[in-house]
């Protein structure tokens, strides 16, 4: 009778685990490698497979096509340095310590404090090997912010966001140290800083293929200026109609190469170059995984910072960057906020398209469920079930949040259908509008006068999700 109820429990304990197993969405027993590739002011509209028709992104459209498309994902804010900031602590603009691109002379942004705890450092104490290359713009050289400093084994790229508008720069840094790049010193233009950057991106993947490592690509493409090798800008010459010259710096101003945005005669055909450019480093990196044989046990997450620029020349409204969706950078309208993301791994995620409603800060979490690491607190939910199939498990955003401090303050939430945009919202006579994106994705009705209700509720969520930063207050919060 013993041995009977023995192998009576025993039974249920094999079926419990089972259970288990099958209601668990990630098990997995070799560590994934993850690619983290944000692209740099790429509009909602900017790539063929989101339905760009002016020119294609055939190396981007295939990761699309092979992976999971996100059609209402949000970038952590509507400018950079914001939006990354969001990204790598897992905490909206109202909590996360930078909300602003604040400068800090002579070079890089306010940095983020080496206490926080961001993807990277959770990455890195899971024992994955970390490497970044591109534009960091969260702390100067040298600062609790620099990227060493914030967990990063290797760094290659523009520590400050204003030097890397130019894209033939005459340095950039390596680790800690400044990389002189000849071929671009004083008005020599020899150096295309993406490939440059692309090459030791390449090179890390191939010094870590033995082991898990997180690769952030944090391009400059197709932020202004406006510039691209002459190969791809012949290639594409002709095909955009009558281009209207964008006078800019030359190469005697005392601003050329240190922040301000060069002049372009063909500005229309150097977009789509550079974003050709950007494509083509995706589809070398896809190669690159598949002749180290890693190639279906990675992660490649593609996405952008923020809406589409209108700096520098740039004409998103002729290239419709935005799709169908109101704004641009700078705004807390769609336009400015709905960003692609495709999110690809041959393993484990299936080919097909999502309406899972997600933002930046919910990289944290998701990562750290993917990866078997210990949750972390932040504002964000893991969409890992989403990811994995498990839909009927995937929780959701009781609402999202944003805000912006330049331009006289703005303030956005989003909760279900409902869209409140607050404009001038550090001023005496704020403005609240309100959009049902259910039936008008596009912004068009501000419904604020019909639902009041609603207007009061969310402004209430605006008060409840703003925490007081002291190094980036709205007015009423300075002394």
């Amino acid at each position: 009778m013993k041995n009977m109820n023995w192998r009576f429990n025993l039974i249920w304990i094999i079926l419990g685990l089972v259970f288990i197993q099958c209601q668990t969405p990630v098990r997995n027993e070799v560590p994934p490698n993850v690619i983290f590739i944000l692209a740099d002011d790429l509009g909602y509209g900017d790539l063929s497979c989101y339905g760009q028709t002016k020119f294609h992104t055939p190396n981007i459209d295939q990761l699309a096509k092979a992976g999971l498309v996100f059609t209402q994902h949000y970038s952590g804010s509507t400018v950079c340095a914001p939006s990354r900031s969001a990204l790598l602590t897992g905490l909206h603009t109202g909590h996360t310590m930078i909300r602003g691109n604040k400068e800090v002379a002579p070079e890089g942004q306010y940095p983020l404090p080496d206490s926080v705890f961001t993807i990277v450092k959770q990455f890195k104490s899971n024992g994955y090997a970390t490497g970044m290359f591109g534009k960091w713009g969260l702390g100067f050289p040298g600062s609790p912010g620099d990227p060493l400093n914030q967990g990063f084994d290797s760094f290659m790229g523009y520590n400050c966001q204003r030097l890397a508008h130019n894209y033939y720069p005459p340095y950039l840094w390596h680790d800690s140290g400044r990389l002189d790049i000849e071929e671009n010193v004083g008005e020599k233009n020899g150096a295309y800083a993406p490939d440059l950057i692309h090459k030791y991106a390449l090179q890390f993947i191939e010094s870590n293929k033995s082991k898990p490592f997180f690769l952030y690509l944090p391009s400059v493409l197709p932020h202004a200026e406006l510039s691209a090798p002459e190969k791809l800008m012949k290639t594409n010459r002709g095909k955009f109609g009558k281009e209207t010259p964008y006078q800019g710096t030359e190469r005697t101003d005392k601003n050329f190469k240190t922040g301000g945005y060069s002049s372009q005669s063909e500005p229309r055909t150097a977009f789509a170059s550079m974003i050709n450019v950007l494509d083509d480093h995706v589809g070398e990196i896809i190669r690159k995984l598949k002749d180290l044989n890693i190639y279906d046990n990675t992660i490649i997450v593609f996405t952008s910072d923020n809406g589409p620029h209108r700096e520098g020349g740039a004409d998103p409204d002729f290239f419709d960057s935005n799709g169908m969706l109101k704004g641009y950078k700078r705004d807390l309208y769609e336009g400015g906020i709905r960003v692609p993301l495709i999110v690809h791994w041959p393993a484990k995620v299936k080919a097909g398209k999502t309406d899972h409603v997600s933002a930046f800060w919910d990289f944290m979490p998701t990562f750290s469920e993917l990866i078997g690491a210990t949750p972390v607190v932040s504002d964000g939910i893991s969409f890992a079930p989403t990811l994995l199939g498990f839909p009927d498990v995937q929780q959701k955003h009781k609402y999202l949040y944003w805000e912006f401090h330049e331009q006289n303050g703005k303030q956005a939430v989003r909760k279900g259908k409902w869209k409140a945009v607050k404009v001038n919202a550090d001023s005496e006579e704020p403005v609240i509008e309100l959009y049902d994106l259910e039936n008008d994705p596009s912004e068009e009705n501000n419904l604020a006068t019909v639902f009041p209700d609603s207007v009061v509720m969310l402004r209430s969520l605006m008060e409840k999700s703003h925490l007081p930063n002291p190094a980036f207050p709205f007015s009423s919060e300075k002394n």
